[in-house]
């Protein structure tokens, strides 16, 4: 009965979410396209793809993961531990609910109630003066004067709130007129919580010490603690700036662990529970789903065309080589250096550091030369110069007529170098535009060959049913 059951759900769920292609023998279920699709075409989305459009690119992509399985990416000690630190993030809080966080919060204010007591709360104001543990007598006679000679003020009219901002040394307080925080019982010095638990609203005390300094307190009000549903909002928040959830989840997990008798480990804990919760969200199946490829697109994206397109020179050289028309520049550019000494002589020490060096080696030599200590001869900007780039440059290799703003401490002004007049010379040159182009190239090579490799085949009637089925 139970396996009749199994196998009644199985063929309700294919028929409900039916293979819309197959990818070297792996089907892809409907929602799994659907799910890509949408999200890669959704509003905001400039170049929006139709279905049929996006059919090649989700293939390619679904090709590029079939590659980095069957390369065993998926193995890596590195990718295992991305991916169920990812997958984890999104199913740990399943293992808390709100009733949880509520008890907590309940908890919290219950608490806060039982420490506060009978007393209730205050909210007193205070001009404060420092003096330190080791002060010596003179110094806590001065300040017992000053203390004394404020109170005789405020005695005498004078406004609290305008006293506190110019002399009290609490400046988080003084600022705002010397009112501090509703307090309870245990938040303070004894000595001030005494005092202040003394005080009837609008009550002043006298100067007294305690072990920070000198306090004079001013009473504001008294309160007991507002009902739990008045609060409820700011515990929650203070819960949730604690990460609270973390805390009940890790606990939560330990527990299951725990019972378990060593049979599970937490991982294992947590690989089940993102099993079960996915049979039951297809959305958060294919969220995990997403970023587990994803993952391995990037790794065998990177091996196979962005890091071996960055470190083949010579790779790199020969596509150049072959399309170098395609980088000839409209204009001329300079390739070289507009340069600021403060010496003449180092003009041609310069030109002389450099001349017999590749270009892509000269901001090391100038500096292991020139400005090697705390000493620092000269300023260089380098590169590959076009009109109005460089005002320098402009003046003395473009001949146009244009100020050169002065440079400070370095009055002496020269460029050096070539101008290029049809184009770039060598790839490193224009190495970002080449090497875009020739990781296109090698892309393009990778995806033919994976679809001569791979058997994709699309069930055309099930795509036709993509956005809209019941």
């Amino acid at each position: 009965m139970i396996a009749a059951l199994l196998l009644a759900a199985g063929a309700a769920t294919a028929q409900d979410d039916p293979t819309v292609m197959t990818i070297n023998g792996q089907p892809v279920a409907r929602s799994e396209f659907e799910y890509s699709y949408n999200k890669n075409n959704a509003e905001g989305v400039i170049d929006k793809k139709t279905v049929e459009q996006y059919v090649d690119l989700f293939v390619n992509y679904k090709l590029k993961v079939a590659a980095a399985l069957e390369a065993r990416l998926d193995t890596l000690t590195s990718f295992k531990q991305e991916f169920a630190q990812y997958r984890d993030q999104q199913i740990r809080p399943s293992f808390v609910t709100d009733a949880d966080i509520e008890a907590e919060a309940r908890k919290v204010y219950d608490n806060t109630k039982l420490a506060i007591g009978p007393r209730g709360l205050v909210r007193p104001a205070h001009i404060f003066l420092y003096l330190g543990q080791q002060a010596t007598p003179e110094q806590q006679q001065q300040a017992k004067e000053r203390i004394d000679s404020i109170y005789g003020a405020l005695k005498a009219g004078a406004d609290f709130a305008d006293m506190a901002r110019r002399l009290s040394q609490d400046r988080g307080s003084a600022a705002n007129g010397g009112l501090l925080p509703w307090i309870g019982p245990n938040q303070t010095l004894k000595e001030f919580e005494d005092k202040a638990y003394a005080l009837k609203d609008g009550e002043m005390s006298e100067p007294f010490l305690s072990p920070a300094g000198y306090h004079i307190i001013l009473m504001k009000g008294h309160k007991q603690l507002e009902p739990y549903d008045s609060l409820r909002s700011n515990i929650l928040g203070f819960l949730e700036q604690r990460n609270v959830r973390e805390r009940i989840a890790r606990m939560r997990i330990d527990t299951i662990v725990a019972h378990s008798h060593g049979t599970l480990t937490r991982e294992e804990v947590l690989a089940r529970r993102a099993d079960s919760l996915m049979a039951l969200d297809p959305d958060l199946k294919n969220l995990i789903r997403e970023y587990h490829d994803g993952l391995l697109l990037y790794e065998i994206s990177n091996r196979t065309v962005w890091d071996k397109a960055a470190r083949d020179s010579a790779g790199l050289e020969a596509f150049f080589k072959k399309n170098k028309k395609k980088y000839a520049w409209a204009e001329p550019r300079y390739k070289g250096m507009a340069y600021h000494v403060k010496d003449e002589a180092d003009v041609e020490a310069v030109k002389d550091c450099v001349k017999d060096l590749p270009f892509t080696e000269w901001a090391d030599a100038l500096r292991n030369t020139f400005n090697s200590d705390s000493v620092l001869r000269i300023r260089v900007e380098k590169g590959i110069f076009k009109r109005g780039d460089n005002a320098l440059i402009d003046r003395e290799v473009f001949k146009k007529d244009t100020v050169v703003a002065p440079t400070k401490d370095y009055p002496i002004d020269a460029v050096y170098g070539k101008l290029l007049k049809k184009g770039p010379e060598e790839y490193t040159d224009v190495i970002g535009l080449v090497t875009a182009d020739y990781q296109d190239m090698l892309e393009k090579e990778w995806v033919a060959g994976l679809r001569r490799k791979y058997a994709v085949e699309v069930n055309k009637e099930v795509l036709a049913t993509v956005n809209n089925h019941k």
